[in-house]
């Protein structure tokens, strides 16, 4: 069985007191944390770095804002500013999603301005040891399982970010999408869904897929790198939420 290293989002901390969420990441059992925050907030790469350090945790991913159809757009240099941040912190990768869905249909020209600004953001990183990864999510530009399918053509330099449960959204079999996509794999993300209350909950409590086996076909695959946990969309405080995420890992081997 392949160990993974496992992380949690903070895809849901507002302005936290980092030292102690981190701590708690650590007492909790993950390697490592999928950072969000805004730069202001985290500080240098130093203070963040020698955070990270005294809690014994590392950082999986730094995340972007969602990028634009255009390399002109200011969002375009901000995400480098983050690509930077990663490197600086030494984190080898950054994930950042697509544009929101048009009230139009998507066109093979939208796919080709949002290949070229995904293309450009990853030769940026190449040389700074940073690799840059598009995450598939639904309401977005790329909304199906064929819309995917037909942009990921399109990617050379940029790799993906396959978060499960947006595959499960579009009646794709995530196992299905590992296998089809297993060249450009380079980040995973694990989430689950209460479809009667319409919101994310922990892992496990759907399930909203066979999760032993769709981690066994990364491993199948030979997908090595991290696996990270986003929390649901619940009441708990955030330290319970990390305890029943990586309780479940634990259930299931991991």
């Amino acid at each position: 069985m392949t160990t993974f290293p496992l992380a949690y989002s903070a895809l849901q901390w507002k302005n936290p007191p980092l030292e102690s969420k981190l701590a708690a990441l650590r007492e909790t059992g993950w390697d490592g944390w999928e950072t969000r925050l805004s730069l202001d907030w985290l500080g240098s790469a130093k203070r963040t770095r020698q955070l990270c350090k005294n809690a014994g945790v590392q950082i999986a991913a730094v995340c972007g804002p969602n990028v634009t159809l255009s390399v002109q757009d200011p969002v375009h240099e901000i995400n480098k500013r983050r690509i930077e941040f990663a490197s600086d912190l030494e984190v080898a990768l950054f994930m950042t999603k697509g544009p929101g869905r048009q009230d139009r249909t998507t066109t093979d020209e939208d796919l080709d301005r949002m290949a070229n600004v995904y293309e450009d953001l990853a030769a940026y990183g190449i040389p700074l040891g940073v690799t840059v990864t598009f995450h598939p999510h639904i309401n977005h530009v790329v909304d199906s399982a064929d819309e995917w399918k037909r942009f990921m053509t399109r990617l050379d330099q940029c790799k993906l970010c396959l978060d499960m449960s947006h595959a499960v959204h579009w009646g794709y079999d995530p196992i299905q999408a590992v296998h089809d996509f297993k060249d450009s794999l380079a980040y995973i993300h694990l989430h689950d869904y209460d479809d009667e209350k319409n919101h994310t909950i922990e892992l496990g409590e759907g399930p909203m897929c066979d999760y032993p086996a769709f981690i066994k076909a990364l491993e199948s695959v030979g997908y090595t790198g991290w696996i990270t946990a986003c929390p649901g969309q619940t009441d708990r405080p955030d330290e319970e939420k990390m305890a029943i995420n990586r309780s479940y890992l634990h259930s299931i081997g991991y």
